[in-house]
């Protein structure tokens, strides 16, 4: 009985050794799950210690934010300006469409002046046409130069083109109606015939 009974200690020794070892175990294993859990408290307390850092950052971007800022502030105000101006150079540009149609008229009536009977009224006649066409060189709306000028269609509108001798290919033969530009802005192409 002593050798089961010593046996038996044995067993319970060895029982309590590998309990021993699994609680050791498990204290190691616990101490290196801490250990990550330490480190990420080291990082939280060295991201405290470091406000400075994070403030500056901060500075950095409100200060990015504000230039950016105010740089779309001031081409806004350039391009509300640039509208504005334009809005007066071409706030005539309606009315002034309507005295080239005049001017057209008179200018009809002016070729057939010679016809006319009463010299007076013909000299009459040249007088407004005269006194519109300054009232127009003053509001900047400037005729378009076309015959014996090069075809240009920013400026031109070519209604036909034609063969002729007397004319370099590409040039104008001929205005059949005028053309005019307001501040440089063209309000009307001059309809013309080209030379091929």
């Amino acid at each position: 009985m002593t050798t089961n009974s010593n046996a038996s200690e044995l067993s319970q020794e060895e029982q309590l050794k590998d309990s021993c070892s699994d609680v050791q175990e498990e204290q190691e294993s616990c101490e290196q799950t801490e250990q990550p859990d330490t480190e990420e408290v080291k990082e939280e307390a060295a991201a405290e210690e470091t406000p400075a850092e994070t403030v500056e950052e901060e500075k950095e971007d409100g200060d990015a934010k504000y230039l950016r800022l105010a740089a779309d502030f001031q081409n806004f105000r350039r391009r509300v300006e640039k509208e504005k101006s334009d809005i007066y150079a071409y706030a005539n540009e309606k009315i002034a469409l309507d005295i080239i149609d005049v001017m057209d008229n008179f200018e009809r009536a002016l070729q057939h002046s010679e016809e006319c009977a009463d010299k007076q009224f013909a000299e009459g006649v040249s007088k407004i046409y005269k006194q519109l066409k300054g009232v127009l060189d003053k509001n900047n709306i400037v005729e378009i130069k076309a015959e014996g000028e090069d075809f240009d269609p920013n400026f031109h509108n070519a209604v036909t083109a034609e063969d002729n001798p007397e004319f370099e290919s590409g040039k104008i033969i001929q205005a059949l109606q005028k053309g005019y530009t307001l501040n440089g802005k063209v309000i009307r192409p001059s309809m013309v015939r080209v030379a091929q």
